[in-house]
């Protein structure tokens, strides 16, 4: 195992002990969606960050600018933007569980996000899993009540060290066939005028 993947488990046996905790963000999409990507549970620095992949070693947001052939965001609105922009849709696959800090393979006493929020919403062509953890969560608790299937895609997390950004990049370009961009064309993907359909009350908007 690469010393950067060892460097972030380390971290992560030091917060060893399980809290029962329950998602605090809102899912971000737009009636213009077309695929819905899903982690598993937000990370401890995404917690502190009250947003999607908060933790700076995360590759999520490089693969995705490089995917897409927009600029890598820096800020929240910045990520926001890439996101509407692109028509993707992202959210998580658990609303409530025990953890022990951000270890997926902690992860225990489920509660399911309801991902019906978003597919009676927008019209996503596809779903995709951001991992192994986030593909057996969807598989176990979602697929059968939604009738919906999802794509396993390799981890952007920093654990994942078997995946060098460009390997990831290369795994993760599938997306653009349900984002219409061709290799030769990204960046230029059509657009529409965004808006934002209702988000349930108990989640603060990521509009």
């Amino acid at each position: 195992m690469k010393a950067a993947a060892l460097r972030f488990l380390y971290g992560e046996m030091k917060m060893a002990q399980y809290v029962t905790l329950t998602h605090t963000f809102g899912p971000l999409f737009d009636a213009h969606s077309r695929i819905l990507i899903l982690g598993s549970f937000p990370s401890v620095k995404s917690r502190e960050a009250n947003f999607f992949y908060g933790h700076p070693q995360n590759r999520f947001w490089k693969v995705i600018a490089d995917v897409t052939g927009r600029p890598v965001p820096a800020t929240i609105d910045e990520k926001k933007a890439l996101l509407h922009g692109s028509h993707i849709a992202l959210w998580d696959t658990i609303r409530q569980c025990d953890i022990i800090g951000s270890s997926d393979s902690s992860i225990r006493n489920v509660i399911p996000n309801d991902l019906s929020v978003i597919l009676d919403s927008a019209p996503i062509r596809r779903i995709y899993c951001n991992g192994a953890a986030s593909a057996n969560l969807f598989h176990k608790y979602q697929e059968k009540t939604l009738g919906r299937t999802a794509v396993r895609l390799p981890s952007t997390s920093p654990a994942n060290a078997a995946f060098t950004l460009d390997r990831l990049v290369r795994e993760w370009s599938v997306i653009r066939q349900d984002l219409l961009i061709s290799p030769d064309s990204c960046g230029h993907i059509p657009s529409h005028s965004d808006t934002s359909p209702d988000i349930p009350s108990h989640f603060p908007s990521q509009v």
